[in-house]
């Protein structure tokens, strides 16, 4: 068991979302009808790696989940992360203007 320490603690929403993650690749595992050692051995990675990754575990590299999913045929799956920014795009069509600096002061015209 990690020991829970602030860098392993997530917001609840991003955990449960791991988690559904995690559900999901178990899911795409089983109707494969492969084991957790078939995947393991394919992935290059162990067992409990494996078994990490479809409990969700924040503390399993995101290198180790693109693994699995590549073992899966899914790994193109992980390109759609980030493709749509509603939010993104419409902070850069607002264009904000930057933040001008106050002219400094010249220091020898206050006597």
């Amino acid at each position: 068991m990690s020991k829970d320490t602030f860098g392993n603690k997530l917001p609840r929403a991003v955990a449960q979302d791991l988690k559904i993650v995690g559900e999901q690749i178990r899911l795409a595992r089983l109707r494969r009808n492969l084991s957790m050692e078939q995947i393991a051995e394919r992935a290059t990675c162990s067992v409990p790696s494996v078994a990490a990754v479809e409990n969700g575990k924040s503390t399993v590299s995101i290198g180790i989940y693109i693994r699995v999913l590549y073992t899966l045929g899914l790994h193109k799956d992980i390109l759609h992360i980030a493709a749509d920014d509603p939010l993104g795009r419409d902070l850069q069509d607002l264009k904000l203007p930057h933040r001008k600096r106050a002219p400094k002061s010249n220091a020898s015209t206050c006597n």
